[in-house]
């Protein structure tokens, strides 16, 4: 706890700080705090280059950036996030200290020359970084190390954003993906305290400063839920075409990498000429897209603009977050969205800025696929609870049907493109080709789904296992029930109840010979008792027992 207290102090400090370069780069390249609030003026450094100062200055910012990525930490290239979650699932939580750093001055830089990618990547690799610095340093065990990270993850997002809660259940449910009593703890501390310094930097107000809405008519309801689904669909184009224009990229590139992101720069520049709207994050854009600055061709225009200038920016080499530009894109279709309703039933369809909001949440969550995240960070983005409810409805169902229609989200599909399954072993791991049918033991006796609970206090009790399976009368797979689960029912069950182990049993997640024994790991490291049951793959009946010995015997055979 102490430790997570000064991860969470490592990460305000180093908000701060990122959130000072890239006010000062933005500055210094572009001549204004912000250049998409007044897209199209001209530099006053430079004031004989009017607006086509944006030709060069990506060029100036890859000319700085590149080399430093290349040289110091290549892994700060990038988004940031999908390489925070490898190092927790497959490295142990271990991140360079370069990371913080250069990552650092490589987004400062890419975002103050025009780069169209958000902060809440950066910040998050490097609140991690520090995490995982101060975990080596004090000899941390692992898993200590792992929740390190996630704190500098969660206090970054805390203390940059003003989002407390939101940085919390980001780090559980993107960077662990899991939740405990102690990780939780933990992550609440860090964010806790990064809050405060960020808090005493930037002060206490709603990131996004937009309108009060409300639900004004049932048939609203209908309405966002439909939004909901059409936002996964382009979150989940949004994720194709990020990646489709980062192969196009490789593609045509064929010179030094630490080159790369001057060169691409120019093909940047054309972009922010032709819309200087997408400079930098434009948050400005977004809040006058709520408000209903735009109209419906200039909103899809945005949008595609995004998406486009977001991507390039990515491919050319450039290190920022894809958080932010989720939630443009959002915003950009949901205000598109809430104006054509308007026009169609406008005494039904309500404020334009309710559906812009609502878009904001759905498109992340159809892309990232954090519908708990995506929730609580609107909420506290924006201060704004009056329309709390159409917001989880359309996060939900955006989140349904990403997984229904995209194995990969985001953030995993990067990892995936490099041969790397999360859910999978770590290259050269000594469990990793095996399959559970070669590994398995036999079949301890299933249990009668009839079986009573003192006769299954008694199997158990001489049975080597802590938990047994459950078969009903045609030899059907019920379940498991474990000891502990059989113990408590006794303990709480009056005389006159008579219970049976059916009432009992719960099926975990189902283990099939034919998978990969490290994927099999994580249901049996998430069960109550000493093993799971194997099922046969085509009929889902058990056939053999899967436990930690087996495993570890495994481990013994390929040694």
């Amino acid at each position: 706890m102490a430790l997570a207290v000064v991860v969470g102090a490592g990460a305000g400090a180093g908000s701060v700080v990122f959130r000072w370069c890239i006010t000062t780069f933005t500055r210094l390249l572009s001549g204004h705090n912000d250049y998409s609030a007044s897209p199209g003026q001209s530099n006053p450094h430079v004031p004989w280059l009017g607006p086509y100062f944006v030709l060069l200055a990506p060029v100036i910012g890859g000319l700085l950036y590149g080399p430093l990525v290349n040289r110091f930490a290549k892994e700060a290239r990038g988004h940031g996030v999908p390489e925070v979650m490898l190092a927790v699932a497959q490295r142990g939580g271990r991140i360079s200290h370069k990371v913080a750093v250069v990552k650092t001055l490589a987004s400062a830089l890419c975002i103050g020359s025009g780069g169209s990618v958000g902060r809440e990547g950066p910040i998050v690799q490097i609140g991690s970084a520090l995490g995982s610095t101060l975990g080596r340093v004090t000899k941390a065990a692992e898993g200590r190390t792992k929740l390190l990270v996630a704190c500098g993850a969660a206090g970054g997002i805390a203390a940059t954003f003003n989002a407390p809660l939101a940085g919390v259940f980001f780090a559980m449910e993107l960077i662990l993906g899991t939740f405990s009593a102690e990780a939780f703890g933990a992550l609440v501390l860090a964010s806790v305290t990064a809050s405060v310094i960020g808090r005493a930097a930037f002060g206490d107000v709603a990131f996004l400063n937009l309108p009060a809405f409300h639900v004004d008519h049932l048939a609203q309801y209908g309405l966002f839920a439909l939004l909901g689904v059409v936002a996964a669909l382009v979150g989940m184009g949004f994720t194709r075409f990020l990646y489709l224009i980062e192969d196009a990229c490789d593609w045509v590139w064929r010179g030094p990498e630490w080159l790369r992101p001057a060169v691409g720069g120019l093909a940047l520049g054309l972009v922010l000429l032709v819309l200087p709207e997408m400079y930098g994050v434009g948050y400005p854009v977004l809040e006058k897209a709520t408000e209903g600055g735009y109209a419906v061709g200039f909103l899809l225009l945005l949008l595609a603009g995004k998406m486009l200038a977001t991507s390039l920016t990515i491919g050319i080499g450039g290190s920022g977050g894809v958080f932010a530009p989720s939630l443009f894109i959002g915003a950009m279709l949901g205000s598109a969205y809430g104006i054509g309703v308007h026009d169609l039933i406008p005494g039904t369809a309500g404020a334009v800025g309710a559906y812009a909001l609502i878009g904001m949440g759905a498109t992340f969550s159809g892309a990232a696929r954090a519908p708990i995240t995506a929730v609580v960070i609107l909420f506290e983005l924006t201060g704004e609870y009056s329309i709390i409810l159409p917001l989880m409805l359309a996060i939900v169902l955006a989140t349904a049907t990403s997984r229904l229609l995209s194995r990969d989200t985001i953030y995993t599909l990067k990892l995936r493109r490099r041969g790397i399954d999360l859910e999978g072993p770590a290259p050269g791991a000594a469990l990793g080709t095996q399959h559970v049918g070669a590994v398995m033991e036999p079949l301890p006796e299933p249990l009668p789904a009839t079986t009573s609970l003192t006769d299954a206090a008694d199997l158990l009790s001489l049975s080597g296992h802590g938990a047994l399976p459950v078969v009903d009368d045609t030899g059907g797979y019920v379940g498991v029930v474990t000891a502990q689960a059989v113990a408590e029912a006794l303990a709480e069950q009056p005389d006159a109840v008579p219970q049976t182990v059916e009432q009992l049993a719960t099926p975990p997640a189902p283990v099939t010979t034919e998978q990969p024994l490290a994927q099999a790991l994580h249901t049996l490291l998430s069960a109550t008792g000493t093993g799971v049951p194997v099922l046969d793959a085509e009929q889902g009946r058990p056939v053999g027992w899967l436990s930690h010995q087996s495993a570890l015997r495994a481990v013994h055979a390929t040694a």
